[in-house]
């Protein structure tokens, strides 16, 4: 493909040699001859000058590259991450395989499978299930009865998707996630052990959800656990039964939301948090790696650390903390000074306590 046809398809001007190829997209240290690569931030713009790519995109105001002149092409727009993730779907466009069911899939007889949908081999589908129209269902998914998926959703291999669950369109599940597994629920018997509390509640993910390989999302005894539209979930996260995730909400790898919190929109949450249950998480929330949360917290307020605190007085808490040896070394020679300060002191005491016949 030319570069003035993707910056056609990229609604983006071009500045340069519009009828050069472009095969891939690149990095900037490796990109070559006929790829594509990308400058968005302004600490890799030293590496600019080096590339050897046929061309970059780049901010749309040539004086806010100031210092970052091209070597090559240069496509421009106002947000260059977002143009080239638009240019790597245009130039790898994914490989879909043919429509129809496979000869080794187990499909129930009521289910109802979209003739457009794919089944791959070894795909289980049970009774009364629904598949939308051109989704693809990939070796070895299993959906559960009575479960309803979108149009337009990839399920790689080894999904489950359990009973009664509701998929929306275009959503993407990552190898081995787990839909609608059960809660954890448990009533405790007077002797001490724990009776099983059957887990019977939907797990709903809307429009736009793309749950990542691993990841865990459990039904609730009632009610509903849901994952709003737009939502990005990355690998190995756990969200527990009876949880709410507001739309456009990213969780990283290793999340862990107890039961029946209440995420809002846009809120973010770095890898290995852990959010306490029945809590309410405000709107554009940003709760940093590895950040404890044992309350509810305000909408558009960033915490860190573990108890958890607001993410600028963790800052200062944490510089206070690479101080601590330097610190102790000044309370110890303190301390030594003191303790002279009150020996020569207790010395003065005596001599002045002395009589006139002494």
């Amino acid at each position: 493909m030319t570069l003035g046809e993707l910056a056609r398809r990229l609604e983006c001007p071009v500045e340069g040699d519009a009828a050069i190829e472009i095969h891939r997209v690149a990095t900037i240290e490796d990109a070559g001859p006929g790829d594509l690569t990308f400058l968005a931030n302004p600490k890799y713009a030293s590496k600019l000058a080096d590339t050897k790519a046929s061309a970059v995109i780049m901010n749309g105001e040539p004086t806010a590259s100031a210092g970052a002149a091209a070597p090559c092409a240069v496509i421009r727009s106002q947000s260059p991450y977002l143009t080239f993730a638009r240019a790597a779907q245009v130039l790898s466009p994914p490989t879909r395989p043919a429509a129809g069911i496979d000869a080794l899939a187990s499909v129930a007889g009521e289910a109802q499978v979209d003739p457009s949908a794919t089944i791959g081999a070894f795909a289980c589908v049970g009774a009364g299930a629904r598949i939308g129209a051109r989704t693809i269902v990939h070796p070895h998914v299993v959906i559960g009865a009575d479960a309803m998926i979108g149009a337009d959703c990839i399920l790689y291999p080894h999904v489950s998707i359990r009973e009664r669950c509701t998929i929306g369109d275009r959503v993407i599940l990552q190898n081995g996630a787990v839909i609608g597994s059960d809660g954890y629920g448990f009533a405790q018997r007077p002797d001490g052990s724990h009776e099983k509390i059957p887990q019977t509640g939907p797990v709903v993910l809307e429009d736009d959800v793309e749950v990542g390989a691993n990841t865990t999302i459990d039904r609730p005894a009632v009610g509903e656990t849901r994952i709003k539209a737009g939502t990005k979930i990355d690998n190995l996260v756990q969200i527990a039964h009876g949880v709410i995730v507001g739309r456009n909400s990213l969780l990283a790898a290793q999340v862990g939301i107890a039961g029946s919190t209440i995420v809002g929109e846009s809120v973010m949450m770095g890898g290995q948090a852990g959010v306490g249950g029945h809590l309410e998480i405000g709107d554009r929330v940003m709760v940093a790696a590895k950040t404890g949360v044992t309350g509810s917290i305000a909408a558009g307020t960033q915490m860190s650390g573990y108890p958890m605190q607001e993410t600028e007085g963790w800052r200062k808490s944490q510089a206070a903390v690479r101080r601590l040896p330097e610190l102790r070394k000044q309370l110890r020679e303190l301390e030594e000074r003191l303790k002279r300060v009150e020996e020569q002191g207790s010395g003065t005491r005596d001599q002045g306590s002395g009589t006139a016949d002494d």
